[in-house]
């Protein structure tokens, strides 16, 4: 599914807002090891924004709390 033309500028807000859950998460997950699985932080997908997604995996993570 694409995006929506005003996501992505929604997203780069986001990912300059994130809250601090979110923010520690990023930090244990933004390491590109081999082995390690991939994530993308505030992640468009049509009409929602993901706070973390893993496309590898087909897997999304949303954090809740914080701001």
């Amino acid at each position: 599914m694409r995006a929506t033309s005003n996501a992505h500028g929604r997203v780069r807000q986001l990912r300059r807002r994130m809250s601090l859950p979110e923010v520690i998460l990023w930090t244990a997950l933004r390491g590109r090891e081999p082995g390690r699985p991939v994530f993308r932080r505030q992640h468009p997908i049509g009409p929602y924004v993901l706070d973390f997604y893993c496309a590898k995996a087909r897997l999304c993570v949303e954090v809740d709390g914080g701001n």
